[in-house]
């Protein structure tokens, strides 16, 4: 219940957030002719985005903008509070299900990658289970976990599926060492600046049973390609 709680407040926080949008792009869709339609279909789109991160259950868009459109003409509820509390914790129990499924093939999946992975050519695994090969060694001393760090980074699922890529956004990416998760840490601390290291994180040193967002799901061993290109006080 607590994971859909927020999805309810979404409407009072979306219209700072919209209003603070870049400009829409011109492309094909629907015909955006005046401030008050392009403002509006600003704040749909972050409200969309804002649920898509939130890792919620598959909602009908109909009822969706129905409630969105009834809260704002100040119409009363048409089913009880303890109605939809009802519902959803019934959805939630249902969701929860699917995640549990999900997180379990998560674990059997990772398990055998790693298995075989570590039999590669190259491949150093650590103590810790982190699995790393070196493409390009690098030169100096690594950074500790008290300093900064600029990198390049790419990161997959096993699948292949890119969640998040400095490379991709086009600009790279600095921050504190100790800040990011513990598989991360780790790597970062044995790499040397210009290096550039493909590295295996398995779940019990990345996100874990708890996932992120929508992006990562439960117990996901994570792929990264790393360029470490700068250390910084």
């Amino acid at each position: 219940m607590t994971r859909l709680l927020p999805a309810l407040a979404l409407c009072a926080t979306a219209l700072p957030l919209a209003l603070a949008a870049p400009a829409l792009a011109q492309q094909e869709g629907p015909a955006l002719d005046s401030a008050q339609e392009i403002a509006s279909y600003a704040i749909g789109r972050r409200i969309g985005a804002s649920l898509l991160q939130q890792d919620i259950f598959e909602l009908d868009l109909e009822k969706l903008a129905l409630g969105i459109a009834e809260e704002i003409e100040g119409k009363d509820l048409p089913v009880t509070v303890e109605e939809i509390q009802a519902a959803m914790q019934e959805l939630q129990a249902q969701q929860d299900a699917v995640r549990e499924a999900r997180g379990q093939l998560a674990i059997e999946e990772g398990q055998s990658f790693l298995q075989e992975n570590k039999d590669r050519a190259g491949v150093v695994v650590t103590e810790s289970g982190l699995q790393y090969l070196i493409s390009e060694a690098g030169e100096g001393e690594p950074p500790n976990s008290e300093q900064m760090v600029t990198v390049h980074y790419t990161g997959r699922l096993l699948d292949g599926t890119v969640f998040d890529s400095s490379v991709e956004r086009g600009a790279p990416a600095t921050f504190p060492v100790k800040g990011v998760i513990p598989g991360w840490q780790e790597a970062l601390q044995l790499m040397r600046p210009g290096a550039t290291w493909e590295v295996w994180i398995p779940s019990e040193i990345a996100y874990g049973a708890r996932g992120a967002g929508a992006d990562i799901g439960p117990n996901e061993v994570l792929n990264f390609t790393i360029q470490l290109i700068e250390i910084s006080n």
